[in-house]
């Protein structure tokens, strides 16, 4: 999708802070971190929000998650704790619509998030 912000990163239209990629996802620093380790992790494959998951892509959210727990180590926060996060939709507080996973950490995370 040439209007999607996280395609077009994908393609390598527009610069991002890359730390990890394969041939399903790519891993990118935030551009607005909220905490001091901010991960956005995407699949290369553009699906809107969560509501547009289909069977097909379980194994990919699968590798999503197992992709942040290799990154949590990577970065030193593995023992510590982190978040992981998944917005979906405007009041679920997505704002870019091409799911993305959010892996936080760094800092002390509190509850409830807001």
């Amino acid at each position: 999708m040439d209007s999607c912000l996280f395609c077009q990163i994908v393609a390598k239209k527009i610069p991002a802070a890359i730390i990890d990629e394969d041939a399903h996802l790519l891993a990118f620093h935030d551009i607005a971190p909220q905490a001091p380790i901010h991960v956005l992790i995407i699949p290369k494959e553009h699906i809107s929000t969560l509501n547009d998951l289909e069977p097909t892509h379980t194994e990919l959210m699968g590798k999503m998650i197992m992709k942040a727990q290799k990154i949590a180590a990577k970065l030193g926060i593995q023992e510590k704790g982190y978040r992981l996060t998944i917005n979906c939709n405007r009041q679920g507080g997505q704002s870019v619509f091409h799911i993305h996973l959010h892996l936080l950490g760094g800092r002390q995370m509190h509850w409830p998030p807001g």
